[in-house]
């Protein structure tokens, strides 16, 4: 999973798969957890969708722009526009429904 920041953030999340971008924080217990999932849904639909991660204490203005209270918050980005949003853990299942897999 590669890390974004706001050098980079436009032109990673605009390609022509959905981009599914964790934001967390390194002492987020919960954000822990949802690591080991996205790397299970990055490997299992690794054609089709491409899973980034953004750490918030480290771009806050990324946070800020797209209005993340709470983490993780997992948002799908299609053509660089953000198209769906969920705070909290997500399983497979919710990931694959958000990515519209």
């Amino acid at each position: 999973m590669k890390e974004l920041n706001a050098n980079d953030f436009a032109k990673e999340t605009s390609g022509s798969l959905p981009v599914v971008v964790d934001f967390w924080a390194p002492w987020c217990g919960p954000c822990r957890s949802q690591t080991p999932i996205l790397e299970q849904f990055a490997q299992k639909y690794a054609d089709k969708v491409k899973v980034c991660k953004v750490n918030v204490d480290e771009n806050q203005e990324l946070a800020m722009q797209f209005g993340i209270m709470s983490i993780p918050t997992i948002m799908v980005f299609a053509n660089g526009q953000p198209v769906n949003k969920a705070v909290g853990v997500q399983s497979i299942d919710n990931l694959t429904k958000l990515a519209n897999l």
